[in-house]
């Protein structure tokens, strides 16, 4: 169930990212690993505050089924920043960002 969207334009271990935060998943918020869902979108281009840096950016999106807390999902969110860092080349002008939410009513899988 857990859906799971990565962009980025940091260089990043996407493989190795998922399958730790797939575990992270499973810790924290009563999931199955086989439920765990994450594809990567590659962000050819970031223009961050005024442009003047080349910062890179990394936003997390886990949107779950309804029933978790809003502390739950913070804790969730803050845990994934902590993970991020070690599957990054470089923390260097790197923006990390995680959102997690609930999918909507009329979310269906098969």
């Amino acid at each position: 169930m857990p859906q799971i969207t990565v962009d980025y334009s940091a260089p990043l271990d996407r493989r190795g990212f998922a399958l730790d935060l797939h575990a992270l998943l499973v810790e924290t918020v009563d999931t199955a690993l086989d439920s765990c869902k994450t594809r990567f979108r590659e962000v050819e281009e970031t223009v961050v505050g005024d442009g003047s840096t080349q910062d890179v950016v990394v936003h997390v999106e886990i949107a779950l089924l309804f029933g978790r807390t809003d502390a739950a999902k913070a804790r969730l969110a803050e845990a994934v920043l902590a993970l991020l860092p070690r599957h990054l080349k470089t923390t260097d002008g790197v923006r990390l960002s995680v959102e997690v939410r609930d999918l909507e009513n009329s979310y269906r899988k098969r």
